[in-house]
């Protein structure tokens, strides 16, 4: 089974290198960023994804949906130091059949990978507990309003990325992304581009 790990911080890779060492019939592939990893899925056509959330240009979401939009069926774990459950949450809505916390128990990626191999689904049980009883809350928190697209622009600005720079990003049109960035300050309520970047970074998104 060819899993694919995307994740810029060599100390992970490394990590899931020295986890999958007595795991013979994994074999590893890596990619640094989501264009990397783009590149790879559509070159190496993994078996699974391991994704983590926080790339350096756009976000392990956005790549998700970017190898969703190729392959509906492909098989995706998202993989972050966040443990929140809106993160988890968004995970599922957007097609993952995993997510699996880096502060958690090191075999809930091994565990992940297997059951995913077989076409299930898995959440490590903490987290599946976290996401069950916070579900009625997560309705309420602003962000649900939003979708992946919305969510991953909303990111961008919080990181300080102009229109131009994130239509760039997300392979869309400047005037899409100020169509969108707009739409969204009705959702959230707010009245300008300055408060939904103060959003962002308030809420863990940026």
């Amino acid at each position: 089974m060819h899993v694919l790990i995307v994740d810029d911080h060599p100390i992970v890779a490394s990590g899931c290198r020295t986890v999958f060492a007595d795991e013979p019939e994994i074999v590893l592939l890596e990619a640094s960023d989501a264009e990397s990893g783009e590149r790879s899925f559509v070159a190496e056509q993994p078996d699974i994804c391991v994704i983590d959330i926080n790339l350096p240009t756009v976000s392990g979401f956005e790549l998700a949906r970017r190898i969703l939009a190729r392959d509906a069926a492909a098989r995706i774990i998202m993989f972050s130091m966040n443990d929140d459950p809106i993160f988890a949450a968004r995970a599922i809505d957007i097609g993952a059949k995993g997510y699996v916390a880096k502060t958690g128990d090191p075999n809930d990626l091994v565990e992940a990978i297997r059951e995913v191999g077989k076409g299930g689904v898995y959440l490590p049980p903490a987290i599946a507990r976290s996401v069950a009883f916070a579900r009625p809350n997560l309705a309420q928190n602003p962000l649900s309003k939003l979708t992946a697209r919305e969510m991953e622009i909303l990111r961008l600005l919080g990181s300080g990325k102009s229109l131009s720079e994130i239509a760039w990003l997300v392979h869309s049109s400047y005037k899409t992304v100020a169509n969108t960035s707009s739409i969204m300050r009705q959702k959230l309520g707010v009245r300008s581009s300055a408060e939904l970047v103060r959003l962002a970074i308030d809420s863990g998104v940026a």
